[in-house]
């Protein structure tokens, strides 16, 4: 798993590749497709599109004479666990220092407080 994570990971570090997903998570398109909005040769969208593939997060299929990219979005669930187990992490953090600190604004003051008797009502001596 956490290979495959690298994978991922790596193969998203790039703004490029990002925006590819970004593109797929639309609708499939075809090498040209992905190519239109780059100043980089049909090759270059191909060695991005192997790096996608090889992380798991693209497939490529054939329809007549055309080779639709995929994006297989499966992939994102591997990340979304990995993320949230460690943003439960944080969060469980986050409360105990949220607790520290209310207990600390507290203080000897407000112990003080709690700690007094208060004023007896009733008949003066």
């Amino acid at each position: 798993m956490a290979d495959e994570l690298s994978k991922v990971f790596a193969a998203l570090a790039d703004p490029t590749r990002r925006d590819m997903v970004a593109r797929l998570a639309a609708s499939d398109a075809t090498v040209s497709q992905l190519a239109e909005p780059y100043d980089v040769s049909i090759q270059a969208v191909s060695k991005h599109l192997k790096v996608l593939e090889d992380a798991g997060l693209v497939t490529r299929s054939r329809e007549a004479q055309t080779r639709p990219v995929h994006l297989e979005a499966e992939v994102f669930d591997l990340m979304t666990k990995w993320i949230e187990r460690y943003r439960r992490q944080a969060e469980e953090r986050y409360q105990r220092l949220d607790a520290l600190l209310a207990e600390m604004n507290e203080g000897p003051a407000a112990q003080r407080h709690t700690d007094e008797k208060p004023p007896r009502k009733g008949k003066a001596s």
